[in-house]
């Protein structure tokens, strides 16, 4: 399935994709896609979409997910993207969170933050928890994904680095989490480590890669951080970025008002951000 939340900001409905690419009307059956709803994705599975209402004018599409419990990250997990930030590669995974306050729309402007001068870009795939997990080993984990989604981890650099304290306050800005269009579920996804993830900005590809060249993989994030926490239901994780990065071009390149992101992780759907200024 392909779910997703479509309307203005605070009154989004739910919606299913069909198998032309329609959107339908789902809130009958699911009022709210939030991480409590992942437990009853099992109920939905028997719904034909094509008797589902036809939503003939979608308009915005909000964030996959209406609310997470956690909304957390892997740093340097392509070995390319250490190398261009001037690291080893790490011997585990590199843990951090954004602020679930950073949500946002697939389509809605990212917002420079004042006085930013090094806002970038991050495409990323997600990975959406379905169930408890804590203790997991590795060859269990997948079967606590709900699903996957796609992500632009938006980070202000000098906020991440230059200022002391967790990389937190560079990752969790208004607008700096997009996440969908849509939630597709585990079942459509047989292999996460086989997907072409890519960023264009301003129409020229600065991100391709393919999740197969992550350091650590879905299922040992998955399993590692269930050792140190008891994942939850509508958890996100970002599974890191590839190389293509503004911090690491020579020259540096950063975000400015106007610019444009086309963030794709492959199967799970594109978006597309224009980058304005905090007003």
């Amino acid at each position: 399935m392909k779910l997703l939340r479509y309307g203005e900001i605070g009154a989004e409905k739910t919606g299913m994709l069909d198998a032309e690419g329609n959107v339908r009307d789902l809130s009958a059956h699911l009022p709210d896609l939030s991480g409590a709803a992942l437990a009853t994705l099992d109920e939905l599975r028997g719904i034909d979409p094509a008797q589902l209402p036809l939503v003939a004018a979608p308009g915005r599409v909000g964030a996959c997910l209406s609310s997470v419990p956690n909304f957390f990250c892997v740093g340097l997990n392509y070995a390319l993207h250490a190398k261009e930030s001037g690291l080893d590669a790490p011997g585990e995974p590199v843990l951090f969170s954004k602020a679930t306050s950073a949500l946002s729309g697939p389509f809605d402007p990212v917002i420079i933050p004042r006085g930013s001068e090094k806002t970038d870009w991050e495409v990323e795939l997600g990975v959406v928890i379905g169930r408890e997990a804590h203790y997991v080993s590795e060859e269990t984990a997948l079967e606590h994904v709900a699903g996957y989604c796609t992500v632009n981890d938006v980070s202000e650099r000098a906020y991440q680095i230059e200022r002391l304290g967790q990389w937190i306050k560079g990752k969790s800005a208004p607008s700096f989490a997009p996440i969908g269009p849509w939630l597709v579920t585990a079942d459509e996804v047989p292999d996460p480590q086989a997907l072409d993830v890519s960023l264009a900005l301003n129409g020229e590809t600065v991100q391709s890669s393919n999740t197969s060249d992550m350091i650590f993989s879905v299922r040992e994030i998955v399993s590692y951080m269930s050792q140190f926490m008891k994942l939850q239901p509508g958890d996100i994780i970002a599974t890191g970025t590839p190389a293509g990065v503004g911090m690491g071009m020579s020259p540096q390149r950063f975000l400015r008002p106007g610019d444009v992101m086309e963030v794709t992780v492959a199967g799970l759907g594109s978006q597309r951000q224009e980058a304005v200024a905090a007003e």
